[in-house]
């Protein structure tokens, strides 16, 4: 199909995702409340584990860059979802619309790397521990978390540079509720299986070979965890990994559900990315907080010295 103006427009127009207008108040207040706590609930996470030298350790330094992710993730999309339930908030730059995809596949997919590591530092305190200390010390803590964002940003810039190299018309009605690879695709007037394979083939490899580094390194940690003859110790082992386990599921589940159907235009599949940019951002600190002793600890001790 052939562009009749191949000029790329300025500006693009969201669709939003649909729902009664006698809602659009309740959603727009919703949004705020679900975003200032998703910033609050991860800054107080921040904030302790810099603050407590007892969580100065691999564990909660990679808690820490995730919450610093979680945060990120929701200020890509969420403010743009909510301004979209004011008059003429649903329209947004070609800038805008190239810039939130790039940060949102770089987060994400720096999320993917991070989740591994995460799963890896587990693997190496319960299967390794003699070792834990030498292999897992701060400069290459400090190596892998850089590692994960170039990866993250490497990979983001290949797949902006691919969907906004198409030719786009006249037509800017990205029908989604932020600016997606789907989206853009659907709107662009030339051939795009290309890309879409191209697309498919990125997102199952990373999402699918991270999961399953993780999945096998809970399979040698719950090996190692049966081992343990102390009920105390298996408790402790169980309750730091099944936190972790999670919100990894809480993570890909949604992110299976909506790459691996990259072709569908159901209306589902904008309330599932919600989902995953609003809601999973904000569960992240209370799961760790919930499942995490030393996060409670940290907690409490900062509220008794600083009860105000």
């Amino acid at each position: 199909m052939e562009c009749p103006n191949q000029t790329a427009p300025n500006r693009f127009i969201l669709s939003g995702f649909p729902y009664p207008e006698e809602l659009e108040v309740p959603l727009l207040l919703f949004f705020s409340i679900m975003f200032i706590l998703t910033l609050s609930g991860n800054a107080l996470i921040i904030g302790v584990m810099i603050s407590n030298l007892q969580l100065h350790k691999p564990m909660y330094w990679f808690l820490c860059h995730l919450s610093i992710l979680d945060m990120a993730f929701s200020a890509v999309v969420v403010p743009k979802v909510m301004a979209g339930f004011t008059p003429g908030g649903k329209i947004i730059s070609y800038g805008g619309c190239v810039s939130q995809l790039f940060f949102f596949h770089f987060i994400g997919c720096a999320e993917c790397f991070l989740y591994t590591l995460m799963a890896y530092d587990r693997f190496l305190a319960i299967c390794k521990p003699l070792h834990y200390t030498n292999i897992m010390s701060w400069k290459a803590c400090l190596f892998l978390s850089l590692g994960t964002i170039i990866g993250g940003c490497l990979n983001s810039a290949l797949l902006t540079s691919l969907t906004f190299h198409l030719p786009y018309g006249e037509d800017n009605y990205v029908d989604y509720v932020f600016c997606d690879i789907p989206a853009m695709l659907r709107l662009s007037c030339a051939d795009v299986q290309f890309n879409e394979l191209m697309s498919i083939v990125d997102v199952s490899f990373i999402t699918m070979t991270c999961f399953l580094l993780i999945l096998a390194s809970y399979a040698y940690i719950l090996t190692a965890i049966l081992k343990i003859s102390s009920s105390e110790g298996r408790q402790r082992a169980f309750s730091t990994c099944t936190a972790h386990l999670t919100v990894v599921f809480i993570y890909y589940l949604p992110l299976f559900y909506h790459y691996m159907r990259l072709g569908s235009q159901d209306s589902m599949d904008s309330v599932v990315s919600v989902f995953y940019t609003t809601i999973t951002p904000l569960l992240n600190p209370v799961i760790y907080t919930l499942r995490n002793k030393d996060i409670k600890m940290a907690l409490v001790k900062l509220w008794v010295v600083n009860p105000e």
